[in-house]
């Protein structure tokens, strides 16, 4: 539970004595950095798990299980209408490239960008704006947006935001030749084709707003639950460190692309 800038030397402590690590996100502060956090990992023998909580959410496991219902997807959005406040920025290092890698993309959207990625497959080019807004003083960005393309030819976009007061729910829409689907929170919403509606799941809290602690222990517990659980069957956790990296491919494309002002190729992991 480190920041991001600190887990190298320890990770790698850690693999050579053959310790199984659960890492908090990001797994590093960007793609390259990570990328030598799983191959240490990987050399030692040692397994690296990530909490990304959001992919344990009861809503998420049904989505993917109901994903086949919607047909080829078309289009995809991703909305992460949060805010924090100036004194969470106020922290030493929060919100800087040199510790947290970035801002809001890195810490806050990554969970809803992992989501997206997991239930979606990856991205092949983006083309992005981030922006340090009136809002905060802070070094990285407190709003970016994107569009971009998917491997499976679908198209989508992306809002992350800390300047949405008092903070909402993220938001990931689904739609498919058969039918679309709206995960909220964990409320998900299918729409078929044939007019047919069903809702599944509950409103709960979800750390957008300014307390960031404010939100269901549940998936974290579940996270580390099933890390528990592959250490004794001798299986590779459900979120590997691999896994982990698509979304930081994602994020640093937009990035890159928010630099130069022009489309950018997503890394391939």
């Amino acid at each position: 539970m480190t920041p991001p800038d600190a887990r190298l030397d320890l990770i790698r402590a850690l693999a050579q004595a053959r310790i199984p690590i659960l890492c908090e996100k990001p797994l590093e502060r960007d793609l390259p950095r990570a990328r030598a956090l799983v191959d240490i990992c990987a050399e030692a023998g040692v397994p690296l798990g990530v909490t990304l909580q959001h992919r344990m959410r009861p809503s998420t496991r049904l989505l993917a299980e109901r994903l086949p219902e919607l047909g080829r997807i078309a289009s995809v959005e991703l909305r992460v209408p949060w805010w924090r406040d100036q004194g969470y920025y106020d922290a030493p290092g929060r919100g800087t490239f040199a510790r947290d890698g970035g801002g809001v993309l890195i810490t806050q959207g990554i969970h809803a960008i992992d989501l997206m990625l997991h239930l979606c497959g990856p991205v092949t080019a983006v083309q992005a704006m981030v922006a340090t807004t009136a809002l905060h003083r802070m070094e990285a960005e407190d709003f970016a947006s994107a569009g971009f393309t998917f491997a499976s030819g679908a198209v989508g976009s992306l809002m992350a935001s800390v300047t949405h007061r008092p903070g909402g729910v993220e938001t990931l829409v689904l739609n498919g030749t058969a039918g679309s689907a709206r995960l909220a929170g964990d409320v998900l919403r299918l729409d078929h084709a044939d007019g047919r509606q069903e809702v599944a799941g509950a409103e709960v809290a979800t750390g957008g707003g300014a307390d960031p602690m404010a939100f269901d222990h549940a998936w974290h517990q579940a996270v580390i639950a099933e890390f528990a659980d592959s250490l004794r069957a001798g299986r590779p956790p459900a979120i590997t460190g691999q896994s982990a990296l698509p979304a930081l491919a994602l994020i640093d494309a937009i990035q890159a692309s928010a630099r130069t002002g022009t489309r950018q190729e997503v890394a391939h992991v």
